[in-house]
Protein backbone atom coordinates (compact mmCIF):
# COMPACT_ATOMS: atom_id res chain seq x y z
CA UNK A 1 0.00 0.00 0.00
CA UNK A 2 1.52 3.05 -0.89
CA UNK A 3 0.93 6.32 1.30
CA UNK A 4 0.56 9.69 0.42
CA UNK A 5 3.96 11.91 0.24
CA UNK A 6 4.06 14.96 2.69
CA UNK A 7 4.68 17.63 0.33
CA UNK A 8 7.77 20.23 1.15
CA UNK A 9 5.56 23.70 0.29
CA UNK A 10 2.33 24.09 2.32
CA UNK A 11 -0.99 25.90 1.37
CA UNK A 12 -2.80 29.28 3.23
CA UNK A 13 -6.04 29.10 1.56
CA UNK A 14 -9.30 31.26 2.76
CA UNK A 15 -12.65 31.75 1.68
CA UNK A 16 -15.30 34.47 2.56
CA UNK A 17 -18.88 34.39 1.49
CA UNK A 18 -21.71 37.10 2.28
CA UNK A 19 -25.43 36.19 1.27
CA UNK A 20 -27.92 38.63 1.25
CA UNK A 21 -31.89 38.74 0.27
CA UNK A 22 -33.25 41.23 -2.09
CA UNK A 23 -36.30 41.50 -4.11
CA UNK A 24 -37.55 37.96 -2.83
CA UNK A 25 -34.23 36.67 -4.09
CA UNK A 26 -31.08 35.34 -1.68
CA UNK A 27 -27.70 36.05 -3.82
CA UNK A 28 -24.15 35.72 -3.06
CA UNK A 29 -23.54 39.60 -2.63
CA UNK A 30 -19.76 39.31 -1.44
CA UNK A 31 -16.96 36.84 -2.51
CA UNK A 32 -13.47 36.79 -1.33
CA UNK A 33 -10.89 34.01 -1.80
CA UNK A 34 -6.99 33.65 -1.42
CA UNK A 35 -5.82 30.37 -2.05
CA UNK A 36 -6.96 27.33 -3.34
CA UNK A 37 -10.80 27.21 -1.96
CA UNK A 38 -13.37 28.47 -4.25
CA UNK A 39 -17.05 28.31 -4.32
CA UNK A 40 -19.10 27.71 -7.96
CA UNK A 41 -21.65 29.64 -9.72
CA UNK A 42 -24.66 30.02 -7.31
CA UNK A 43 -27.80 27.28 -7.73
CA UNK A 44 -31.38 27.87 -7.75
CA UNK A 45 -33.06 24.60 -7.91
CA UNK A 46 -35.80 25.87 -5.24
CA UNK A 47 -36.58 28.71 -6.76
CA UNK A 48 -34.89 32.18 -5.79
CA UNK A 49 -35.45 32.33 -2.02
CA UNK A 50 -33.02 29.74 -1.44
CA UNK A 51 -29.41 29.27 -3.03
CA UNK A 52 -27.29 26.29 -3.36
CA UNK A 53 -23.64 26.46 -3.69
CA UNK A 54 -21.03 24.58 -3.61
CA UNK A 55 -17.60 25.19 -1.92
CA UNK A 56 -14.60 23.43 -3.63
CA UNK A 57 -10.87 22.65 -2.49
CA UNK A 58 -9.07 21.76 -5.55
CA UNK A 59 -5.94 20.24 -4.42
CA UNK A 60 -8.54 17.52 -3.13
CA UNK A 61 -6.43 17.09 -0.25
CA UNK A 62 -5.58 18.86 3.07
CA UNK A 63 -1.19 18.16 3.80
CA UNK A 64 0.62 19.27 6.93
CA UNK A 65 1.26 22.30 7.27
CA UNK A 66 -2.27 23.27 5.22
CA UNK A 67 -4.52 25.88 6.52
CA UNK A 68 -8.14 25.99 5.42
CA UNK A 69 -10.45 28.82 6.78
CA UNK A 70 -14.27 29.18 5.79
CA UNK A 71 -16.10 31.72 6.75
CA UNK A 72 -19.89 32.49 5.71
CA UNK A 73 -22.59 35.08 7.03
CA UNK A 74 -26.03 34.77 6.07
CA UNK A 75 -28.53 38.48 6.36
CA UNK A 76 -31.79 38.62 7.41
CA UNK A 77 -34.39 36.38 5.50
CA UNK A 78 -31.11 35.09 3.41
CA UNK A 79 -31.45 31.20 2.84
CA UNK A 80 -28.48 28.95 2.19
CA UNK A 81 -27.70 25.93 1.22
CA UNK A 82 -23.92 24.56 1.14
CA UNK A 83 -22.23 21.41 0.12
CA UNK A 84 -18.62 19.88 -1.57
CA UNK A 85 -17.96 18.10 -4.35
CA UNK A 86 -16.69 14.71 -2.72
CA UNK A 87 -14.78 13.59 0.57
CA UNK A 88 -12.14 15.97 2.08
CA UNK A 89 -8.83 14.25 2.41
CA UNK A 90 -6.45 14.99 5.15
CA UNK A 91 -2.85 13.31 4.08
CA UNK A 92 -0.39 11.75 6.47
CA UNK A 93 2.10 14.26 8.11
CA UNK A 94 5.52 14.62 8.99
CA UNK A 95 5.44 16.54 11.33
CA UNK A 96 3.34 19.88 10.85
CA UNK A 97 -0.09 20.11 11.81
CA UNK A 98 -3.07 21.05 8.99
CA UNK A 99 -5.63 22.87 9.86
CA UNK A 100 -9.31 23.85 8.87
CA UNK A 101 -11.46 26.05 10.61
CA UNK A 102 -15.30 26.87 9.91
CA UNK A 103 -16.95 30.11 10.68
CA UNK A 104 -20.60 30.85 10.04
CA UNK A 105 -22.54 34.20 11.42
CA UNK A 106 -26.47 32.93 10.36
CA UNK A 107 -29.33 35.74 10.45
CA UNK A 108 -31.27 33.69 8.32
CA UNK A 109 -30.91 30.33 7.27
CA UNK A 110 -27.80 28.08 6.76
CA UNK A 111 -27.53 24.55 6.06
CA UNK A 112 -23.58 22.97 5.76
CA UNK A 113 -24.15 19.51 4.08
CA UNK A 114 -20.88 18.45 3.24
CA UNK A 115 -19.17 15.27 1.70
CA UNK A 116 -17.20 13.27 4.40
CA UNK A 117 -13.76 13.64 5.47
CA UNK A 118 -11.45 10.99 5.23
CA UNK A 119 -8.47 10.39 8.15
CA UNK A 120 -5.28 8.84 6.27
CA UNK A 121 -3.05 7.27 8.47
CA UNK A 122 -0.06 9.30 9.94
CA UNK A 123 -2.17 12.36 9.73
CA UNK A 124 -2.24 15.64 12.04
CA UNK A 125 -5.34 17.63 11.73
CA UNK A 126 -7.09 19.77 13.80
CA UNK A 127 -10.72 20.87 12.49
CA UNK A 128 -13.21 23.75 14.35
CA UNK A 129 -16.47 24.76 13.55
CA UNK A 130 -17.93 27.95 14.97
CA UNK A 131 -21.23 28.86 14.87
CA UNK A 132 -22.96 32.02 15.53
CA UNK A 133 -26.58 32.38 15.01
CA UNK A 134 -28.81 35.29 15.70
CA UNK A 135 -32.24 35.13 17.57
CA UNK A 136 -34.13 33.69 14.42
CA UNK A 137 -31.44 31.70 12.41
CA UNK A 138 -32.27 28.08 11.56
CA UNK A 139 -29.24 26.01 11.37
CA UNK A 140 -28.58 22.50 10.37
CA UNK A 141 -25.12 20.96 9.81
CA UNK A 142 -23.46 17.63 9.91
CA UNK A 143 -19.63 16.16 9.92
CA UNK A 144 -19.01 12.52 8.92
CA UNK A 145 -15.15 11.28 9.80
CA UNK A 146 -13.38 8.05 8.55
CA UNK A 147 -9.95 7.41 10.06
CA UNK A 148 -7.74 5.66 7.81
CA UNK A 149 -8.57 5.10 4.10
CA UNK A 150 -11.12 1.23 4.77
CA UNK A 151 -11.60 0.67 1.40
CA UNK A 152 -7.84 -0.32 1.54
CA UNK A 153 -7.20 -1.66 4.64
CA UNK A 154 -5.77 0.97 6.28
CA UNK A 155 -6.31 1.65 9.88
CA UNK A 156 -5.55 4.91 11.70
CA UNK A 157 -2.90 3.74 14.06
CA UNK A 158 -0.70 6.71 13.67
CA UNK A 159 -0.96 10.69 14.23
CA UNK A 160 -3.85 12.73 16.15
CA UNK A 161 -7.19 14.35 14.49
CA UNK A 162 -8.81 17.18 16.85
CA UNK A 163 -11.95 18.45 16.85
CA UNK A 164 -14.07 21.14 18.35
CA UNK A 165 -18.18 22.72 17.90
CA UNK A 166 -19.26 25.46 19.56
CA UNK A 167 -22.95 26.79 18.42
CA UNK A 168 -23.81 30.42 19.74
CA UNK A 169 -27.33 31.73 20.10
CA UNK A 170 -26.84 36.08 20.43
CA UNK A 171 -23.92 35.05 22.20
CA UNK A 172 -24.96 32.42 24.31
CA UNK A 173 -23.30 29.32 24.38
CA UNK A 174 -25.73 26.38 22.81
CA UNK A 175 -23.15 23.58 22.82
CA UNK A 176 -19.11 23.21 22.83
CA UNK A 177 -17.60 20.03 21.81
CA UNK A 178 -14.10 18.83 21.89
CA UNK A 179 -12.28 16.00 20.63
CA UNK A 180 -8.98 14.24 20.74
CA UNK A 181 -8.46 10.58 18.79
CA UNK A 182 -4.96 9.30 18.83
CA UNK A 183 -4.07 7.01 15.68
CA UNK A 184 -3.80 3.38 17.78
CA UNK A 185 -4.87 4.75 21.20
CA UNK A 186 -7.00 3.17 23.60
CA UNK A 187 -10.32 5.10 22.53
CA UNK A 188 -10.32 3.74 19.25
CA UNK A 189 -11.51 0.15 20.64
CA UNK A 190 -13.09 1.14 24.04
CA UNK A 191 -16.67 0.74 24.43
CA UNK A 192 -17.01 4.17 25.54
CA UNK A 193 -14.86 5.27 22.62
CA UNK A 194 -15.44 4.39 19.35
CA UNK A 195 -16.07 0.42 20.05
CA UNK A 196 -13.29 -0.19 16.96
CA UNK A 197 -15.83 1.36 14.43
CA UNK A 198 -13.48 3.63 12.17
CA UNK A 199 -16.12 6.25 10.73
CA UNK A 200 -18.14 8.77 13.02
CA UNK A 201 -20.52 11.43 12.37
CA UNK A 202 -22.35 14.43 14.39
CA UNK A 203 -25.29 16.32 12.82
CA UNK A 204 -25.84 19.50 14.62
CA UNK A 205 -29.53 21.89 14.27
CA UNK A 206 -30.54 24.94 15.49
CA UNK A 207 -33.63 26.86 15.46
CA UNK A 208 -35.64 29.45 18.02
CA UNK A 209 -37.85 26.80 18.59
CA UNK A 210 -37.33 22.91 18.09
CA UNK A 211 -40.83 21.12 19.54
CA UNK A 212 -39.65 17.75 21.28
CA UNK A 213 -42.44 15.83 19.42
CA UNK A 214 -40.14 15.95 16.22
CA UNK A 215 -38.11 12.93 18.42
CA UNK A 216 -40.70 10.48 18.22
CA UNK A 217 -40.35 10.76 13.95
CA UNK A 218 -36.18 11.24 13.87
CA UNK A 219 -35.72 8.19 16.19
CA UNK A 220 -37.66 5.73 13.80
CA UNK A 221 -34.94 6.03 11.01
CA UNK A 222 -32.01 3.55 12.07
CA UNK A 223 -28.68 3.34 9.97
CA UNK A 224 -28.24 0.60 7.50
CA UNK A 225 -24.70 -0.42 9.22
CA UNK A 226 -23.69 0.85 12.49
CA UNK A 227 -25.73 2.82 15.33
CA UNK A 228 -27.52 6.18 15.31
CA UNK A 229 -29.21 8.40 18.10
CA UNK A 230 -30.66 11.48 18.59
CA UNK A 231 -30.78 14.06 21.74
CA UNK A 232 -32.79 16.94 22.19
CA UNK A 233 -30.70 19.78 24.25
CA UNK A 234 -32.06 23.46 25.12
CA UNK A 235 -31.77 25.10 21.97
CA UNK A 236 -29.96 22.61 20.11
CA UNK A 237 -30.55 18.72 18.75
CA UNK A 238 -27.89 16.31 17.76
CA UNK A 239 -27.72 13.05 16.08
CA UNK A 240 -24.72 10.65 16.03
CA UNK A 241 -23.41 8.25 13.93
CA UNK A 242 -21.48 5.22 14.68
CA UNK A 243 -20.21 2.57 12.74
CA UNK A 244 -18.10 1.45 9.93
CA UNK A 245 -19.49 2.90 6.87
CA UNK A 246 -19.24 6.63 5.60
CA UNK A 247 -22.02 5.84 2.82
CA UNK A 248 -24.37 4.32 5.61
CA UNK A 249 -23.65 7.75 7.80
CA UNK A 250 -24.76 10.14 5.02
CA UNK A 251 -27.83 8.19 4.44
CA UNK A 252 -28.55 8.19 7.87
CA UNK A 253 -28.15 12.29 8.16
CA UNK A 254 -29.93 12.55 5.17
CA UNK A 255 -33.10 10.46 6.13
CA UNK A 256 -33.03 13.10 9.52
CA UNK A 257 -32.40 16.37 7.20
CA UNK A 258 -35.61 15.23 5.38
CA UNK A 259 -37.31 15.76 8.40
CA UNK A 260 -35.53 18.11 10.46
CA UNK A 261 -35.65 20.97 7.16
CA UNK A 262 -39.52 21.41 6.81
CA UNK A 263 -40.04 20.87 10.61
CA UNK A 264 -37.02 23.98 11.19
CA UNK A 265 -36.79 25.77 8.26
CA UNK A 266 -40.19 25.61 6.82
CA UNK A 267 -38.93 24.35 3.53
CA UNK A 268 -39.54 20.59 2.13
CA UNK A 269 -36.19 18.75 1.44
CA UNK A 270 -34.49 19.51 -1.83
CA UNK A 271 -31.31 17.68 -2.45
CA UNK A 272 -28.23 19.48 -3.82
CA UNK A 273 -28.03 18.39 -7.52
CA UNK A 274 -24.16 17.45 -7.36
CA UNK A 275 -25.26 14.60 -4.38
CA UNK A 276 -26.87 12.58 -7.83
CA UNK A 277 -23.36 12.70 -9.79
Amino acid sequence: MQLAEPVASSWRASLALEFGFENSKTTLGRKVHDGPLVVQKPLYPEGPEICHAIVVHPPGGIAGGDELSLNVQTDKNASTLLTTPGAAKWYRSAGPWAKQSVAFAVQGALEWLPQETIVFDGALAESAYDVDLGAQAGFIGWDIVCLGRTGSGERFVRGTFRSSIRIRREGRLLWLERGRIDGGGRLLDSPAGLAGSPVFGTLFASAPAIDSKILDRLRKHKPTLGAGAVTLLPGVLLARYLGGSSEAARHYFIALWRILRPALLGREAVEPRIWQT
